[in-house]
């Protein structure tokens, strides 16, 4: 294993301690917000994430619940830290970005700089069966921005 490898295998190990987001906020009073529940049912990992959106229709606030792997809980987790604050546009961007990294199956050359710690994952897409499990709460929140704009 290469130095990134080991970085980046290091970033999932302390996202899926630390959980960034985690445990689900409740929504401010009057503000909009939307909320996803997601299930992979090959490996039983489940996330709950609910976004709050600004007045502005940025992402506010992101927080989640949870309970699966460390790859599912360690995405959630630089989710949240990548995507609040984030206009929707951005977001949308972003989870592209991460969505081709994630199909690339470990040939994409992530762009760090708008990824982030999210970047960590490109080792993940090497492997199909967990492609899912680093999916699942990019989906959700993709969901819950949907469900916040009435959509």
């Amino acid at each position: 294993m290469n130095d990134l490898d080991q970085l980046y295998q290091q970033v999932i190990l302390d996202h899926a301690k630390t959980r960034t987001g985690s445990p689900l906020q409740q929504p401010g009073q009057g503000h909009r917000h939307g909320e996803s529940h997601q299930h992979n049912p090959i490996c039983g990992d489940q996330i709950k994430v609910r976004v709050e959106l600004g007045e502005d229709g940025g992402l506010q606030t992101i927080s989640w619940e949870g309970e699966g792997c460390s790859i599912s809980m360690a995405s959630a987790s630089v989710l949240t830290e990548l995507a609040t604050g984030l206009s929707r546009d951005e977001f949308m961007e972003r989870l592209g970005l991460f969505r081709e990294m994630m199909r690339s199956r470990g040939t994409a050359t992530p762009d760090e700089e708008a990824l982030e710690d999210a970047a960590a994952f490109v080792g993940v897409s090497k492997f199909p069966a967990r492609v899912k499990c680093a999916m699942l709460s990019w989906v959700a929140a993709e969901a819950a921005l949907l469900a916040a704009n009435g959509q």
